[in-house]
C-alpha cells in the first residue's frame, strides 16, 4: 500500500526543492507579520464534524414549521414537485455551461425557451439567459445605461433595499459613475416626481425604479417617471417581482429600455439565501450592449432545428476592453426551474398566483391594522408586501414572535432612520388564513391582550 502514507513523497519534494522542511516554504514571509497569537482549533475528524452539523442542523426551522412574516427579501413560495424532478435530470443537473453548443442541444433550448417567456413576461424584445440574481443585474444595468449614453449618473430611489444599494456601489465605484438617490413621497410611499425632475439633467444615464418598490408599493406613475426620463434622453430601467407580472401591465407597456429583477420566485426555493436568479431584458436596439450571453435558435446543416450561443459579449470571448462584462456564467438551473415553473403554471395559473398573492397582502394588512398598535405607512396600492406603523418597540415585538416560531416584519428602522417603529411585512400564496390568525394571536399575545 504504498499510496497511503505520503511521508516519502513529502520528503522527496521537499528535496527536488532544495528544502528541509514544509515551515520553508514560508521563509519569505518576514517574521515581523508572522502571528503565533491566532486562536484556532485543532482540526477534527470529518466524523466529528458530521456530528457538529447535524446538531447544528438542528437548529434550523423550515418553512412553515417557522411561520416567515418578513418582508424585503426572500419568502416561501410553492414549488410544484414537477420542477425539482425536471431539475434532478442527470443530463440538466451536470450540464454546466454550454461551451461546445453543439453538444449541448438539450441545455441550449432550455435556455431560449427562459429567453423567450422572460421577453414576454417583461414585454422587452430581448432577455439573456440570467444573471446570478437581482442585485447583479441592476448593477449591469446600471453599467450599460451609462455605455449606451455616455453619461455618468444614475438616479434610485431612496426606497431600494440597503443590499442592492451595496452592489450597486460596488459595480459603478470602478467605471466612476454616480449614484443619486431621490426621496420617496411620505403619503403614497411612492417615488416623489417633484425631486426626480429636480435632479434629472444632462448627466442622468438611467432613470431606475422598482415596481413594486422596496415598501411593496406599485409606481402608479411609471409611464409618466419614463417620459421625464426620456425627455431628458435618459433610459428607464425597471426592476421587477415576476409574480406580480400575472396582475399589472408588463414594463414594456410603460415604455421601459431595461428589465431587472429577482427570479427566485419562479420555481427555485429560499436556499438559505444562495443560489438565485437574475432576470435581465431590453430593446432590441440595446441588445449589443447586454452583459451575458443570449442564445439563439438555428437549423443545422440538414436542415433540422437547431440552438446556438448568438451573442457572447463576454471577456472569455472577446477583448476584455471590449467585453460588456465579466459574468463568466449564468444561472443555469434556477433559470431552468423557471422554465419549469412557468410551463407548469401557464399564463391562467401566473394570474392567479399575483391574485392569491395580492388578495393575501391586502387581508394580512387589514388584520394588522385592525389591531391598536399598528397603523398604515403608506397610501399607496402594494402588492404582497405592505409596511405598518407600530406604536410599540419593534425589536421587542420580534424578538417575542420568534419564541413562538413565528419571523415577524422587518424592522425598516434599522436601514431607515426616518422610519422608525415601521415594520416590512411579507405574504405569499403559502400563507393560510390560520397563519395569519396565528400571527394576530401572538401579536396580542406579546402585548398580554
Amino acid at each position: 500500500m504504498s499510496l497511503i502514507p505520503n511521508a516519502f513523497i513529502k520528503m522527496d519534494m521537499l528535496k527536488e526543492m532544495n528544502l528541509n522542511s514544509i515551515e520553508d516554504l514560508f521563509s519569505d514571509i518576514p517574521n515581523n507579520v508572522r502571528r503565533e497569537d491566532i486562536d484556532i482549533p485543532d482540526g477534527i475528524t470529518q466524523q466529528e464534524v458530521e456530528k457538529k452539523l447535524r446538531i447544528l442542523s438542528k437548529k434550523n426551522l423550515a418553512f412553515p414549521e417557522l411561520l416567515i412574516f418578513g418582508g424585503g427579501g426572500i419568502k416561501p413560495h410553492y414549488v410544484p414537485p414537477a420542477v425539482r424532478s425536471i431539475l434532478s435530470r442527470s443530463e440538466f443537473y451536470t450540464s454546466y455551461t454550454p461551451y461546445q453548443p453543439e453538444i449541448s442541444q438539450g441545455i441550449l433550448q432550455a435556455m431560449f425557451e427562459y429567453q423567450s417567456m422572460i421577453a414576454e413576461l417583461t414585454g422587452m424584445e430581448v432577455a439573456n439567459c440570467s444573471l446570478y440574481d437581482g442585485a447583479t443585474a441592476l448593477g449591469e444595468a446600471s453599467r450599460m445605461c451609462s455605455r449606451i449614453t455616455k453619461r455618468n449618473t444614475i438616479i434610485v430611489p431612496r426606497s431600494i433595499s440597503w443590499e442592492k444599494k451595496s452592489v450597486l456601489k460596488n459595480y459603478t465605484k470602478g467605471a466612476n459613475i454616480k449614484i443619486t438617490e431621490i426621496p420617496y413621497d411620505k403619503e403614497s410611499g411612492m417615488i416623489n416626481e417633484d425631486a426626480l425632475v429636480e435632479f434629472i439633467d444632462k448627466n442622468t444615464a438611467c432613470v431606475y425604479i422598482e415596481n413594486p418598490n422596496f415598501f411593496g408599493i406599485f409606481e402608479e406613475n411609471a409611464l409618466k417617471i419614463a417620459e421625464i426620463a426620456h425627455d431628458k434622453n435618459a433610459l428607464f430601467a425597471v426592476g421587477i417581482d415576476p409574480l406580480s407580472l400575472g396582475i399589472i401591465k408588463s414594463p414594456g407597456d410603460y415604455d421601459a429600455d431595461i428589465v431587472v429583477g429577482e427570479g427566485r420566485s419562479l420555481g427555485n426555493g429560499m436556499n438559505y439565501g444562495g443560489s438565485s436568479l437574475g432576470i435581465f431584458a431590453c430593446k432590441r436596439e440595446f441588445v449589443r450592449q447586454m452583459p451575458g450571453r443570449i442564445v439563439g435558435m438555428t437549423h443545422d446543416e440538414d436542415g433540422n432545428r437547431a440552438f446556438c450561443m448568438t451573442l457572447q459579449t463576454r471577456e472569455q470571448h472577446i477583448r476584455r476592453g471590449k467585453a460588456t462584462s465579466n459574468i463568466c456564467t449564468n444561472e443555469g438551473v434556477c433559470a431552468l426551474a423557471a422554465v419549469a415553473y412557468l410551463s407548469i403554471l401557464g399564463s391562467r395559473g401566473l394570474t392567479e398566483i399575483g391574485r392569491i398573492n395580492f388578495q393575501k397582502g391586502q387581508l394580512l394588512e387589514k388584520k394588522l391594522v385592525s389591531l391598536p398598535w399598528f397603523k398604515r405607512a403608506f397610501s399607496g396600492t402594494h402588492f404582497n408586501e405592505f409596511v405598518v406603523r407600530s406604536s410599540q418597540d419593534v425589536s421587542y415585538l420580534n424578538k417575542n414572535l420568534l419564541k413562538n416560531k413565528i419571523q415577524g416584519g422587518l424592522n425598516l428602522g434599522d436601514y431607515y432612520p426616518e422610519l422608525e417603529k415601521h415594520m416590512l411585512f411579507g405574504v405569499t400564496e403559502m400563507h393560510s388564513d390560520e397563519d395569519m390568525d396565528k400571527l394576530i394571536s401572538a401579536i396580542k399575545e406579546v402585548y398580554h391582550v
